[in-house]
């Protein structure tokens, strides 16, 4: 029989920790779920305004001109870089394994037999 027959040894899963994943791959995984949230951000976007453009605007004419958004440019950027950050964020949470983590269930009691 070959090596790969006779080799019968149950492959276990290892410990996230121990598999020594490098931090830069953590690090790029993170990054890439930003990018992500970017990208599902502006469809959403596009959608919006998509919908706008074939129906709003030809029934309307309504150009959005006196809303005056002018005034909420300078939020723009941050906006912007806070959405990056969260889904970067919530890249590292899952990435790093921490959503699946088993959480410890508080442990039942017996229950106390009444006085008498």
């Amino acid at each position: 029989m070959s090596a790969r027959v006779q080799h019968t040894e149950a492959v276990t899963a290892r410990d996230p920790k121990a598999s020594g994943q490098p931090w830069i791959m953590l690090l790029l995984e993170s990054l890439s779920a930003g990018v992500v949230t970017m990208l599902v951000g502006s469809t959403v976007l596009l959608v919006i305004t998509s919908v706008y453009v074939i129906i709003v605007w030809p029934l309307t004419f309504w150009d959005l001109s006196s809303l005056g958004w002018q005034q909420y440019i300078s939020w723009v950027k941050p906006i912007l870089w806070a959405i990056f950050a969260g889904g970067s964020l919530a890249g590292y949470w899952c990435f790093g394994g921490a959503a699946f983590k088993a959480k410890k269930k508080p442990g039942i009691s017996a229950p106390s037999k009444p006085a008498r």
